[in-house]
């Protein structure tokens, strides 16, 4: 493990605070970090400290580390608290990506009716106040490059049917990129507002330029419960209400969409068994209703053993039969092989952690990165599962059906 510099002695104060209304009205421009879902949340502004490209065990080691030299003061036991928020690669031996880790200098935040404000540093600092810029949608140029045109993409797919045919696998989940050019730059504001208004019931985060609005719940810990919520089978809404119910029913009759959900339930179950107990595994799936599309879902919950953490948890279930396939050895490296995609920080955990080692890490799914080097300019992904019995046709649209959110938060037609 690298050497750290040592940590100036810092204090992490958190007070209780009136209801400061919508927390997206208080985010900066630029440096952006959210984590909403159904008006509660985070934001975090400014920066106290920063880590990349460490691995899981050095991350979870660092942070603690972090946590230790702090001199943590709370109106609120087991609210608030300093926070890191995080995000890490899909495959590290495959893309050009590195792990983040940012430590915001403060926090405001709301959970449960209880709104406070934590501040880290070595004097008093300001509360925030909302920003009041007038926030305008990017206008958008074009669709300036795929990874994949439909041709090739549903080329690949008919090949990993045939591996999956073959049994050289059972499940494997591919992806497409799709680069959206704008004429100014991409205000995340703007994406983290409109997703956390469309998206209630899913997670909007926006870390180190990875914006969107993920369904799927890696894990939960709070207070020694783990919960990772499963989704896999999906058929797109139409919109209407009596069609979108037969087709709901239709879903969760599927044999196939049936089959990749079990896989991915039974991946969660394994990773997640050697560090918890009591371990609910649903019978069936329920239907997740979302505006764009209908998912298959399972809330697998387990009471946690010990001092883990969640992103230890998160480590170990990463990558699930959700985002990868099963086995996971065989299907990452068909991912890398058939692909043609550096998936980046997409498809991995995103979320933010406390110092009691509690967080929330989803998938980073329904999501799109904005460009370090030219901010007018965003890579959105999508990918499904694929299984004996896919047809590279139907996969190509559900993969239409997941960009969805991003496009209709860039005001792109879909």
């Amino acid at each position: 493990m690298r050497e750290f510099p040592p940590q100036p002695p810092w204090r992490a104060q958190t007070i209780a605070i009136d209801d400061p209304g919508p927390l997206e009205a208080y985010l900066p421009a630029a440096a952006s970090l959210a984590w909403l879902r159904r008006g509660d949340g985070m934001i975090g502004l400014g920066e106290a400290a920063r880590l990349e490209g460490a691995g899981w065990d050095e991350a979870d080691g660092w942070w603690r580390e972090f946590c230790h030299g702090l001199d943590i003061e709370s109106d609120l036991p087991g609210v608030g608290g300093p926070m890191v928020f995080a995000s890490f690669p899909f495959d590290p031996g495959h893309t050009a990506a590195r792990s983040v880790m940012v430590v915001p200098q403060v926090v405001l935040g709301r959970r449960r009716g209880q709104a406070w404000l934590t501040t880290i540093g070595s004097e008093p600092i300001a509360a925030p106040v909302p920003v009041g810029d007038v926030i305008e949608r990017p206008r958008v140029s074009g669709v300036t490059g795929r990874s994949l045109d439909r041709e090739q993409w549903q080329h690949i797919v008919a090949e990993a049917v045939v591996r999956i045919e073959r049994n050289e696998l059972s499940k494997v989940v591919l992806a497409r990129g799709v680069d959206i050019a704008t004429a100014s730059p991409i205000d995340p504001r703007w994406l983290v507002g409109a997703l956390a208004d469309r998206y209630p019931n899913c997670w909007t985060y926006c870390v180190d330029g990875l914006v969107g609005a993920s369904p799927e719940m890696l894990v939960r810990l709070e207070d020694g419960l783990a919960m990772s919520r499963v989704l896999a089978g999906t058929i797109r809404r139409t919109g209407a209400e009596e069609l979108d119910l037969k087709l709901a029913h239709a879903l969760a009759r599927s044999s196939k969409n049936l089959i990749e959900h079990e896989l991915a339930v039974d991946s969660v179950a394994a990773a997640l068994a050697p560090f918890c107990s009591g371990m609910n595994v649903p019978d069936a799936p329920y239907v997740l209703e979302l505006p764009n599309v209908l998912h298959l879902a399972s809330d697998v919950t387990a009471v946690a053993h010990g001092d883990i953490s969640a992103l230890h948890l998160a480590s170990e279930l990463h990558p699930s039969a959700a985002v990868c396939g099963t086995p996971t050895v065989t299907a990452r490296a068909t991912i890398a092989e058939l692909e043609q995609l550096d998936r980046g920080r997409y498809s991995g955990p995103v979320g933010w952690m406390d110092a009691r080692g509690d967080g929330e890490f989803a998938i980073a799914l329904r999501c799109g990165l904005i460009d370090a080097a030219d901010p007018r300019s965003i890579t959105l992904y999508a990918g499904c599962g694929i299984v004996a019995g896919s047809d590279p046709a139907e996969e190509y649209a559900e993969t239409e059906a997941k960009l969805v959110p991003m496009l209709e938060a860039l005001g792109v037609p879909s």
